[in-house]
């Protein structure tokens, strides 16, 4: 009997992926495009739609997995709050792609898909107690606890971003101080924001500068670059302080920006674990890049089409 193969949706805040999947081959066929998100759903749904057929002509699919790029409650199937999709809110996505294909669907927010991926194909493998950070241009958490994806009583668990740390900060979420507006692509540009004002030194940086022109300053040893990195790199630690005193992982695994910069946030990082959280917390638990890369997204949308697939649709 043949392997079966999975349609895999990565729905992302500025660009979406289809791709044709199976367990053991991976990626076999991709396509990226603009997500169109300002437009509503019903503009990038079709895209995805039409994008899907292209990609499935000839073959046999089992079962489709989506990942989804914003609060999501998985029991309803529906969009949630999406600060880069505002217009998708309350979208039945599940019901929309079930419907157009007549095949199983699964689907979840961006990180408790990438949590359960990383978990059955990367850096968390096998563990029985993990989380996974987004560290994208937002910051959220996927919890696997006792090896299942953990959701909390309204599908909220996991909103590390949300926690406050500080007093001020980068007003992102709406919550100045927030974790998210520290550790964050959309928070380290903030920080440039709120902090070079106060800055007279030399910097390259300017404002309005991103969270990737202030890591690449930062590695060329721009020293207003390397402050905002090492605050960004601080408040991560003490995030990840939060969730070791609170749940005592075993792996966490932080994806996108870490990365690309573990170089510069590693340290800081590391600093505040050790002032802010309890050691036997810390040394139990390995905190790791995320293994699956720039591909990370394809292989979420696939774990989830493989917790469906011989199951047949609901309508």
């Amino acid at each position: 009997m043949s392997e079966p193969l999975c349609l895999g949706i990565d729905i992302g805040g500025t660009k979406s992926a289809v791709s044709i999947l199976s367990e053991s081959k991976g990626v076999m066929n991709r396509e990226a495009f603009p997500t169109q998100g300002e437009q509503g759903p019903e503009r990038g749904v079709a895209e995805m739609v039409a994008v899907s057929k292209r990609l499935m002509a000839g073959k046999e699919i089992a079962a489709v997995g989506i990942s989804v790029g914003a609060m999501f409650d998985p029991r309803t199937g529906l969009f949630g709050d999406a600060p880069h999709l505002p217009k998708w809110k309350g979208f039945p996505i599940v019901e929309t792609i079930r419907r157009e294909f007549s095949l199983p669907v699964a689907a979840d927010n961006d990180a408790n898909a990438c949590a359960l991926a990383e978990w059955r194909f990367g850096a968390g493998e096998g563990a029985d107690h993990m989380a996974f950070l987004t560290f994208g241009t937002g910051l959220g958490a996927g919890l696997i606890l006792n090896r299942r994806v953990y959701h909390g009583a309204s599908a909220l668990a996991g909103e590390i971003g949300a926690t406050r740390i500080a007093s001020d900060g980068p007003p992102v979420r709406d919550k100045p101080g927030c974790l998210e507006g520290f550790a964050s692509g959309a928070g380290i540009a903030g920080l440039v924001e709120m902090r070079l004002p106060q800055f007279y030194g030399v910097t390259e940086l300017r404002l309005g500068s991103s969270a990737r022109e202030v890591a690449e300053a930062a590695e060329r040893g721009d020293s207003f670059a390397l402050e905002i990195m090492n605050e960004a790199g601080d408040s991560l630690g003490r995030g990840l302080a939060i969730l070791l005193d609170l749940l005592n992982l075993e792996v966490i695994v932080i994806g996108s920006i870490f990365v690309r910069c573990e170089s510069l946030l590693r340290p800081p990082m590391d600093a505040a674990l050790r002032r802010d959280a309890m050691p036997t917390a810390v040394a139990a638990c390995r905190i790791v890049p995320a293994a699956l890369g720039e591909s990370i997204g394809d292989y979420a949308a696939l774990a989830m089409a493989l917790s469906v697939c011989g199951k047949k649709p609901e309508f």
